[in-house]
């Protein structure tokens, strides 16, 4: 089963703790933590290390970017630390991404906008002052820059579980909204049917009864079933009932009527299917098609769910006894 996958983002030394309790937490969760320390991301041969970091965010659903008081390694891109180039490149990508800044360095940062322009100002928790520079430039940015500060890795794995059960509620509403999506599809072709139909009963076409007969037939309540229950992917239409047989053969049905005796086909078409495990039967009513078999036009109101009758049964092949010499 597939997994979220969540980017641990941060410099090793001063915050190894936080990132071994932070993906045992996402371990407890089911969900994926990439951790380059332990060997999550694959390194080629080709580029330097970082670039492989960098190439591995593109394909994480989520990073957790956390930012202490060292600045770590200089990136060779930029002159930032490779911390705050992963960053950039999930924000660059579109990734959901969560910050997590150090109390202390959070606010020290306020003391870091006041001074900023002084150039012998020294800053107690930071040992670069490249580290605010960032912290200022993701709060400039117009989304995707939710920054909390924390004492411990307790308050990370809180805020997290509370952020997942949220974006997972969310996930059920769009998953209900589905449904009125697909409704709303339904009503869009019903009213361009209607609206064919009004171009072709108009003055200007009104001898276009063929025309009408077939915009009549492609949307014929039979033929929206038969797609569902045949899984035809395109449009079709039936006129007759030879159409109706010689679509079903196309699929691999037989058709069972020759037999007016048949109790099974006394009211319907009988055509089936066998596979390898299954025996299909799908039986279609002969109230859908008057005497020289053309089908009917039957309004959505007047369709009974008794014209189409699908059933499946499972099978087994007999077993092969042994002839005894």
């Amino acid at each position: 089963m597939a997994k979220p996958r969540i980017f641990i983002s941060s410099t090793f030394y001063d915050l190894r703790q936080v990132r071994a309790d932070l993906e045992l937490f996402l371990d407890q969760i089911g969900y994926e933590a990439v951790r380059n320390e332990e060997g999550d991301i694959p390194y080629g041969k080709e580029e330097a290390l970082e670039e492989y970091c960098y190439n591995e965010i593109k394909s994480v659903d989520i990073l957790v970017s956390i930012v202490g008081g060292r600045y770590g390694s200089e990136s060779r891109r930029q002159p930032l630390s490779i911390s705050q180039m992963e960053l950039r490149t999930a924000l660059k990508e579109s990734k959901q991404v969560y910050i997590f800044i150090d109390k202390n360095v959070l606010s020290e940062y306020e003391t870091y906008l006041l001074n900023k322009d002084s150039s012998n100002l020294k800053f107690k928790y930071v040992d670069n002052v490249k580290i605010y520079e960032f912290i200022e430039e993701i709060k400039g940015l117009g989304a995707n820059n939710n920054i909390k500060g924390f004492e411990t890795s307790v308050e990370i794995t809180k805020y997290l579980k509370e952020q997942f059960a949220g974006l997972f509620q969310r996930f059920l509403e769009d998953q209900a909204r589905v449904k009125e999506i697909s409704l709303i599809k339904n009503l869009e072709k019903t009213a361009q049917t209607l609206n064919k139909l009004v171009n072709f009963l108009s003055e200007e076409n009104k001898d276009q009864t063929e025309e009408i007969n077939r915009i009549l037939t492609v949307n014929h309540l039979l033929v929206e079933n038969l797609k569902i229950r045949l899984e035809i992917p395109y449009n079709f239409y039936i006129e007759g009932l030879s159409d109706m047989t010689e679509l079903f053969k196309a699929r691999g049905f037989s058709y069972h009527n020759d037999n007016p005796f048949e109790a099974e086909t006394a009211d319907f078409y009988l055509y089936s299917k066998k596979t390898k495990n299954k025996r299909i039967k799908i039986k279609v009513s002969h109230e859908l098609f008057d005497s020289e078999g053309k089908l009917k036009f039957i309004k959505r109101t007047d369709w009974k769910d008794s014209f189409l009758q699908y059933d499946e049964e499972d099978i087994q092949e007999p077993i092969e006894e042994d002839l005894p010499f």
